[in-house]
């Protein structure tokens, strides 16, 4: 058994998702209907209780559990694990009549009203009071049950709060951090410019939409506090559940590549990353492998804040969304797909949001395994009990991981600090799109590459690509040269080394804080694009590459210049560096060009590093997951055609076929071989 199985109670993969049994208390019938569908399609986990607060505690202080407790025994009866969440995710109209302290108040200073969902205030006390009482209850009644074998913390936290008591907490936040000395913070934020500057902690508000939002530091640190007391109200919940259940592991469902919380903050408290994954299938402004590959992008993000775990899909929809801008259903053999992506990237879950539409309300028309229709012979229901059987075939992938050996840096105050300076261009700074767009290249070539932070550890990567790290944190540069003293390939490109990590701009030269030094440029200016404006850079031995958004002016101090600029009044000026820094190689790309361009770069900077490709076909993506028992190689046809696979071995865990040399897939099709050490 691979050791870092998720859970031991399950022999295998976990296939199932969110279950809503308080929605159908009055449909008995319904509920004993769930349970036969549940079996048919291979379900074996339900997550049950993420809105159910107004069901547990229909007024305050009268609890409720009886009906939990029937549904949690019935399932585990049928061999179907429960994944119990605390409702804290949407609170009960009770509460708010008695406690309005616990709504959030907006960006306007303005007192949310009760609705809709998460919109607690995550300082107020006397919500988590409350929260802690039904947590607790919850822990207590439960979590002795053997069915029940994962809480889920809330659900898809997120949002700002600026009420008194966020903006106390916010001072007392910066208080700390600054040493309780407001010249410290004044010199980081820089607070001389416009007359900004502070007596007292208690002078700083939030950045309200009405008040203070032009310093880069109070914005920056607003950003850091919110998931810093966002997290504080998640380790509260978690600390209540412990404290009753301490060998219960606890998740909570992340969302993409979220902007308003930063997740490396949050993973450490998590025995295991869930996020929920809805692509925009089959839209009009990219291919369907584009969409496959983005996908592709947001697990490896979710893999990589906690390495060494398999993470969980906690939501994905069998059909199609509600909320997208075109809710289009997922085409035949899309979901399956989508499914064994979610595996391939190193989910050891499979989990839908919903099982049941409801009736009415917000999702009625959400995506579901069972439809208003109620019946097991539709064709998303047979998709999602061909998955089923999938995930049995594929019960050894569990606890397996994927190693890779190429990495990509993403920071999210780097995210937040481009966003929010003055400078470039507002519609074209685009750095989510660059990392994204860059990674794609490295799957193109069949090479799993990490996301990982500005502080994590390098030691298992010889490649690394660090795009527009405008901001620079603490010990970020020393981490990259030894990086690349040691032997590493990295490449890193324009708006790197700006500002340190209070947002002051590095003096004596971009990129700072001893990146020069790595190097060997220095940027002296920044060329904003128009969209109509262009230019060229050639290389050495005659290729071109079209220059788009920015392009830097460099002064080369010791690199090797591989390509120039051709046009406009830095002609023959250089465009891409490469510096010999102790073992390794460090490449500088001081201009945007089109990601695909540069895979000729990427392919020479893999064979430095001595990581091998693979020889794909266009829009076929391969993963590989590896354990104790050997390896499963994944390969997912992106296209509606079939295609041929080359220089594929081993047998196909889907269909027991040995497979040497050539592997045919069907269009939308998956294979998985295997092969032992």
């Amino acid at each position: 058994m691979e050791k870092n199985r998720l859970f031991p109670q399950i022999n295998g993969l976990v296939h199932g998702g969110d279950y809503n049994p308080d929605q159908w208390l009055d449909r008995p019938d319904i509920l004993a209907e769930d349970i036969r569908l549940m079996k048919k399609a291979g379900i074996n986990s339900a997550t049950l209780g993420v809105f159910s607060w107004s069901a547990y505690e229909p007024v305050e202080g009268e609890f409720h559990f009886e009906w939990m407790e029937e549904i949690i025994e019935n399932l585990y009866q049928n061999g179907i694990y429960t994944v119990l969440s605390t409702p804290s995710g949407a609170r009960p109209a009770w509460l708010d009549a008695a406690y309005p302290e616990a709504m959030r108040v907006n960006e306007l200073g303005l007192r949310n009203h009760h609705g809709i969902r998460h919109n607690h205030c995550m300082s107020s006390p006397k919500f988590r009071e409350k929260v802690g009482i039904i947590d607790r209850k919850l822990a207590e009644k439960f979590g002795a049950h053997p069915g029940v074998i994962m809480y889920h913390i809330s659900n898809e936290l997120g949002g700002e709060c600026y009420c008194p008591l966020c903006a106390k907490r916010f001072q007392e936040y910066l208080a700390d951090k600054y040493n309780h000395d407001i010249e410290k913070l004044n010199h980081a934020w820089w607070t001389s410019f416009w007359s900004h500057h502070y007596n007292s902690f208690e002078q700083i508000e939030p950045p309200f939409q009405n008040g203070e939002t032009s310093v880069m530091g109070l914005n920056l640190d607003w950003k850091r506090f919110t998931t810093w007391n966002m997290n504080d109200f998640m380790k509260h919940e978690i600390g209540t559940l412990r404290s009753v259940t301490p060998d219960i592991p606890v998740t909570t469902n992340f969302m993409r590549l979220f902007e308003g919380l930063d997740y490396r903050k949050m993973a450490p408290e998590l025995d295991a990353i869930s996020w929920d994954n809805y692509p925009f299938y089959h839209n009009d402004y990219e291919t369907f492998a584009d969409t496959m590959a983005d996908t592709a992008f947001q697990h490896a993000v979710m893999r990589g804040l906690k390495r060494g775990t398999p993470f969980m899909m906690m939501e994905s929809a069998p059909g199609m969304a509600n909320w997208h801008p075109y809710n289009k259903p997922k085409r035949p053999g899309v979901h399956a797909l989508s499914c064994l992506q979610a595996v391939a990237c190193g989910s050891d879950t499979v989990q839908y949001f919903q099982w049941r539409k409801g009736r009415g309300s917000y999702e009625q028309h959400h995506g579901a395994v069972v439809d208003h229709l109620g019946t097991d012979d539709t064709r998303i229901f047979q998709e999602v009990a061909q998955v089923g059987e999938s995930m049995k075939k594929l019960a050894a992938v569990a606890g397996t991981l994927v190693n890779a050996k190429a990495a990509l840096l993403f920071d999210w105050d780097n995210r937040y600090a481009i966003k929010d300076v003055k400078a470039l261009a507002d519609e074209t700074k685009k750095y989510e799109d660059t990392c994204i767009g860059i990674w794609k290249q490295f799957l193109k070539l069949g090479v799993e590459m990490d996301i990982v932070g500005s502080d994590e550890d390098l030691s298992q990567y010889d490649l690394v690509a660090a795009p527009m790290l405008y901001l620079l944190q603490p010990g970020t540069a020393e981490n990259l040269k030894r990086f690349v003293e040691r032997g590493g390939q990295l490449i890193a490109t324009y708006f790197t080394g700006y500002v340190d990590s209070d947002q002051l701009c590095y003096l004596g030269g971009f990129p700072g804080d001893g990146l020069s030094e790595l190097f060997g440029i220095v940027s002296e200016e920044i060329d904003t694009y128009y969209p109509s404006d262009r230019n060229h850079v050639r290389f050495e031995y005659g290729g071109t590459w079209e220059v788009f958004d920015y392009a830097e002016i460099l002064r080369v101090k010791d690199a090797r210049v591989l390509a120039r600029y051709t046009e406009d009044f830095y002609a023959d000026t250089a465009a891409l560096t490469c510096k010999e820094y102790g073992r390794g190689k460090a490449y500088y790309m001081a201009a945007r060009v089109k990601p695909e361009e540069m895979i000729p770069l990427f392919e020479r900077m893999l064979a430095d590093a001595g990581i091998p490709v693979r020889k794909l076909p266009a829009g076929v993506e391969c993963h590989v997951r590896t354990g104790e028992e050997g390896s499963y190689v994944f390969y997912l046809n992106g296209n509606a055609g079939p295609v041929e696979v080359e220089d594929a071995e081993g047998v196909d865990l889907l269909t027991g076929a040995e497979i040497h040399g050539t592997l045919t897939l069907p269009g939308y099709g998956v294979a998985v071989l295997s092969k032992s050490l």
